[in-house]
C-alpha cells in the first residue's frame, strides 16, 4: 500500500465507517466514501466536514468501485451482499485497518463501574487547558465508549489518547479495547454490580472489568484503593506493573455487603457504595492509600489531599462526595499521565462545572429546582441520592431506569430511592412494577409513591422509560409539596428539554 492509493469505504454514516475513513484521510491517503442514507439523513455527515472525501449518498455506484484501490466494507455487510456481488478489488476488514494504523501516542483509559465519563471529560479538560490535544472521535450524540470506537479513536489526530473504556456486558470488550489502542496506564473508578442480566453474576461483571487490569501488563494502574473489588483483583490476577492507590478519609455511612473474589461475602463500612473500610479472611483489607482526601467540605466544594510529597488544597466545580474520588484519581493521571505540575492542574479542576446529565440543574418550574442524572445503576442511583440528600435535603424523585441487572437491579434501586426521597414518582415500567410491589406490601407508603401513568415501553439498552412517560413523571412531581425534583436514569437526561415545555 502506497499513499496513492485510494480506499473506498463502505458505510461512512456508521460510527466505524466514519472514523477509518477519518483515520487514513489524515494519514494522507486517498478516501472516498458510499452510504445508502443520503445525507440529511446521515448521522455523522457533520463529522466528515472539511476532511475532503467524496460520499456518494443514498447508493453505491459503479464509479466508486472504479476509483478504489481497496475496499472496506462495514463488519456487518455480508461478503454475498448485493453491493460487493461484482467488486473486484481487494477487500480489507476493520482488523486489516487496525493492524495497518497504529496509535503513535501515548493512550491512557479510563474504566470502572461509575464515574467513567465525569472523569474522562475533566483528564480532558486539563489536557486542553493545558495545550495538549486528545484524539477526539467527534461523533455528535455518541458516548462512543465500547465496541471498537475507543480503538479507532485511538487512531485518530491528536497529542495523546484519553478513552473511556465500558462494556455493554460482553466479555472480551474491555480486554480488545486495552489490546488494540497499547493501552499503557488507567483509572478504575470502583467496580459494583451492573449488567447481571447480560452476565449473571457480580463477579463474572468484575471479571470484565478485570480485563482492563490484565491487558494493562506492567503499565500504571490509578485505582481506589477503597474498592475491595479492585484490589481483589488486582492481588487474584497478579499484577505486575505500578498500582498508585486513593482514597477518602471520611466516616463510614453504612455498612454494605459485597462478594469478595475469593467468594466470600464481606462487610464494607461503605463511605460512598461499595467502597470503604474492608477486610477479609483471604487477605484483602482497605491498603494505606498513596493519595488521600481528607477535610472535605461539601457545602464549599473543597477538600485537602495528601501526596505522597504535598499537601494540596483543591477546589471543585462539582458536587458530591462521589466527585471527590472521581477528581481525586484525575488529579493523580493528569500528574502522572500528562506530565503536568499540580499548579497547572488544579485551576482546571476548580473551574470544571460537570458533565450534562450528571447531577445537571436543567431549570425551575413552579417554583421548584429539577435536577437530572444519568445513574442507572443501583451503586450509582444510590451514591447520587445519598449527595443529593446532604447538599440539599427533601427531594422527589423520578425514576426512569430499568436496570441493566433486571429485577433485582430495580428493586435495589427503588429501595436506594424510598430511603433517601420524600416523595416517589415512577415512570418507567420496571420502576412502576416494583412500586406496586411495595404499595400491596404497605398501603402506608401511600403517602410517598405516587403512581404515574406508564404505558408497555420496551427498555433499549439502559434507556427505561419514553418521552410521554418522563413528561408524566415530571408533571406529577411538580405537584407535590417538596421544593426540588431529580430525575434518574437515561431517559431524564435524553428528554430533559421537556422541562423547558413545562
Amino acid at each position: 500500500m502506497n499513499k496513492n492509493d485510494t480506499f473506498g469505504v463502505i458505510g461512512v454514516c456508521g460510527a466505524n465507517g466514519n472514523l477509518i475513513a477519518r483515520i487514513l484521510k489524515q494519514r494522507g491517503y486517498n478516501v472516498i466514501g458510499t452510504d445508502l442514507s443520503f445525507k440529511k439523513d446521515c448521522r455523522f455527515a457533520k463529522s466528515l466536514e472539511g476532511y475532503d472525501i467524496d460520499v456518494f449518498y443514498g447508493k453505491t455506484p459503479e464509479a466508486f468501485f472504479k476509483k478504489s484501490d481497496y475496499i472496506i466494507p462495514p463488519a456487518s455487510l455480508s461478503k454475498d451482499s448485493e453491493v460487493l456481488k461484482n467488486c473486484d478489488k481487494p477487500i480489507l476488514e476493520l482488523y486489516d485497518v487496525i493492524e495497518m494504523v497504529e496509535p503513535e501516542k501515548p493512550v491512557f483509559g479510563i474504566t470502572g463501574t461509575n464515574g467513567k465519563t465525569t472523569s474522562t471529560t475533566l483528564l480532558k479538560k486539563i489536557a486542553y487547558d493545558n495545550g495538549i490535544k486528545p484524539a477526539e472521535h467527534d461523533l455528535e450524540g455518541m458516548q462512543g465508549n465500547a465496541e471498537f470506537i475507543p480503538i479507532l479513536q485511538s487512531r485518530l489526530n491528536g497529542d495523546v489518547g484519553i478513552l473511556e473504556v465500558g462494556t455493554f456486558g460482553v466479555p472480551g470488550t474491555v480486554g480488545r479495547i486495552v489490546k488494540n489502542t497499547s493501552m499503557k496506564g488507567g483509572i478504575i473508578t470502583n467496580i459494583t454490580p451492573d449488567h447481571l442480566n447480560d452476565l449473571g453474576s457480580f463477579m463474572d461483571y468484575a471479571n470484565v472489568k478485570g480485563e482492563f487490569i490484565k491487558e494493562i501488563g506492567d503499565g500504571t494502574l490509578i485505582v481506589n484503593g477503597q474498592d475491595p473489588t479492585i484490589m481483589g483483583l488486582l492481588k487474584e490476577l497478579d499484577f505486575q506493573g505500578e498500582v498508585i492507590t486513593f482514597g477518602v478519609d471520611e466516616m463510614p455511612e453504612s455498612i454494605g455487603m459485597k462478594e469478595c473474589v475469593c467468594g466470600k461475602e464481606i462487610a464494607v463500612k461503605e463511605i460512598i457504595s461499595g467502597c470503604g473500610y474492608y477486610f477479609c479472611q483471604c487477605g484483602i483489607t482497605t491498603p494505606q492509600v498513596d493519595y488521600i482526601a481528607t477535610n472535605v467540605d461539601l457545602a464549599n466544594r473543597t477538600f485537602d489531599l495528601h501526596t505522597p510529597d504535598e499537601k494540596l488544597t483543591v477546589k471543585m466545580g462539582i458536587d458530591g462526595l462521589h466527585n471527590v474520588y472521581n477528581v481525586t484519581g484525575v488529579i493523580i493521571a493528569a500528574h502522572k499521565f500528562l506530565g503536568l505540575p499540580y499548579d497547572k492542574i488544579l485551576p482546571s479542576i476548580a473551574s470544571f462545572t460537570g458533565v450534562s446529565g450528571r447531577m445537571e440543574e436543567v431549570g425551575k418550574v413552579k417554583g421548584k429546582d429539577i435536577f437530572v442524572d444519568y445513574a442507572h445503576n443501583p451503586a450509582g442511583v444510590e451514591t447520587v441520592l445519598k449527595e443529593f440528600k446532604k447538599l440539599f435535603g427533601d427531594f422527589t424523585t423520578v425514576i426512569t431506569v430499568s436496570s441493566e441487572s433486571g429485577y433485582r437491579g430495580d428493586l435495589d434501586i427503588f429501595n436506594s430511592v424510598l430511603k433517601f426521597s420524600k416523595f416517589i414518582v415512577p415512570a418507567s415500567v420496571a420502576s412502576h412494577k416494583i412500586a406496586i410491589e411495595k404499595l400491596t406490601d404497605n398501603p402506608k407508603l401511600n403517602d410517598r409513591i405516587f403512581l404515574n401513568h406508564v404505558g408497555e415501553f420496551k427498555k433499549t439498552g439502559t434507556l427505561g422509560a419514553s418521552e410521554d412517560e418522563v413528561k408524566d413523571g415530571l408533571r406529577k412531581a411538580l405537584n407535590l409539596d417538596c421544593e426540588m425534583v431529580i430525575a434518574i436514569g437515561e431517559a431524564a437526561t435524553k428528554f430533559k428539554s421537556l422541562v423547558f415545555e413545562l
